[in-house]
């Protein structure tokens, strides 16, 4: 009995209800109406039951097109159900979680050994991680009184990247203006000559400079000046209380995201966070080896209630000690003017600091207060033409 009362519906455990008072006024008052209503329940539950009978040896695969998609663009999945019996199989319903939501597709009847495949369409509006089944096979009755449904665990996860654009080569000349010029850091091997100074234990033999160890006497070696590398990095403001919606946060996450791809295909040096709560500093550093992890990371980047301020973000970063020469900062439109820029400043005299602010549908535009450059933009397509501007 117990496979028959797990396929009873809530709709089928109505009529049952129906059944037994129709019986029950039937035979204590001898009413026709009550007979009229457990003759039709008993019917209706009888009718139901062929949907039921039958094997049910399916086998099912859930082809998934694509594991990343961009926001805005469709997820393409394909369910492949084949009949593992000599049966024919009746028709049944396929159900695929998809989200939040759930697609359901009919399965047409299926001869013994043929399989069909059926495709399934989602539109992936945000930016996020989409949970892909399980999926379930249902057979049922035209009524919905009696279903019958097997559950499969294979299920997938697709990430939605955020939107990003191409920024022009070089960062838009951030890097052309720092690369291959020397520093005020001194380098026991470098291209920049310096000085000469003694030899000290560790020194390597091919920098020992022969003519000045033969006019002193003692052992002389070439030091060198650091040449700067654009050592890039990416600091994005993921305080939630600092956007003025959930559409203004997306639009800050897609503008860090197109500066750290666009770091990465150029193979440049680079440092990407967003503050979180992980971390003791408040910074949470995302994998940036190759792009697609790296956008894998931002799409499951979430919005932090209790972040830490942009200001005092900056200043773990600077006091961190990584080698920085370019720093861009991503926040949203609360923060005043004066914030930000105590945010700049926590960083050295030599690393060019640039920050973005988005203010969603705003007149996009450029901002240059001492060493600190702002760009303020409206809409991701803002990004390249203001950015060409901010280093003109």
């Amino acid at each position: 009995m117990r496979p028959f009362v797990a396929a009873i519906t809530p709709l089928g455990r109505l009529l049952l209800a129906l059944l037994a008072l129709g019986l029950v006024v039937g035979f204590a008052m001898h009413w026709v109406e009550g007979w009229f209503a457990a003759v039709l329940s008993a019917v209706l539950l009888l009718a139901a039951i062929p949907f039921m009978l039958g094997a049910r040896a399916y086998r099912t695969a859930i082809l998934l097109r694509r594991g990343r998609v961009v926001a805005g663009g469709e997820i393409e999945i394909g369910i492949e159900v084949a009949n593992a019996s000599g049966r024919v199989q009746l028709p049944a319903i396929a159900e695929l979680p998809l989200g939040d939501g759930l697609r359901e597709v009919v399965v047409p009847t299926l001869g013994g050994g043929s399989a069909v495949e059926l495709p399934v369409t989602m539109r992936a509006d945000r930016r996020g991680l989409v949970r892909v089944g399980p999926l379930t096979l249902a057979r049922q009755d035209p009524l919905g009184l009696l279903r019958r449904e097997i559950r499969w665990r294979e299920w997938h996860l697709v990430h939605v990247h955020p939107r990003t654009v191409a920024l022009p080569p070089g960062s838009a000349g951030l890097v052309r203006d720092l690369e291959g010029q020397a520093s005020r850091r001194l380098s026991d091997a470098d291209l920049s000559f310096h000085a000469i100074r003694e030899y000290v234990p560790g020194d390597a033999v091919r920098h020992i400079h022969w003519k000045a160890t033969a006019k002193t006497g003692a052992l002389m070696v070439r030091q060198y000046e650091e040449s700067q590398t654009a050592r890039l990095a990416v600091l994005f403001d993921a305080g939630i209380g600092e956007y003025a919606s959930d559409e203004e946060f997306e639009l800050g996450v897609g503008v860090a995201a197109s500066f750290s791809v666009q770091a990465v295909r150029e193979g440049r040096e680079r440092f990407v966070a967003a503050s979180g709560l992980r971390a003791a500093d408040g910074i949470d550093e995302l994998p940036s080896s190759r792009a697609d992890q790296l956008l894998d990371a931002w799409a499951e980047l979430a919005a932090a209630e209790g972040g830490m301020p942009i200001e005092a973000l900056a200043r773990g970063l600077a006091e961190s000690r990584r080698p920085l020469s370019i720093v861009v900062l991503v926040t949203g439109s609360r923060p005043e003017l004066g914030r930000i820029r105590r945010a700049a400043s926590a960083f050295a005299a030599d690393v060019r600091v640039l920050a973005v602010r988005v203010d969603e549908l705003a007149e996009p535009r450029v901002q240059r207060i001492g060493g600190l450059t702002l760009l303020t933009i409206g809409t991701l397509d803002d990004l390249p033409g203001m950015l060409l501007r901010g280093i003109a």
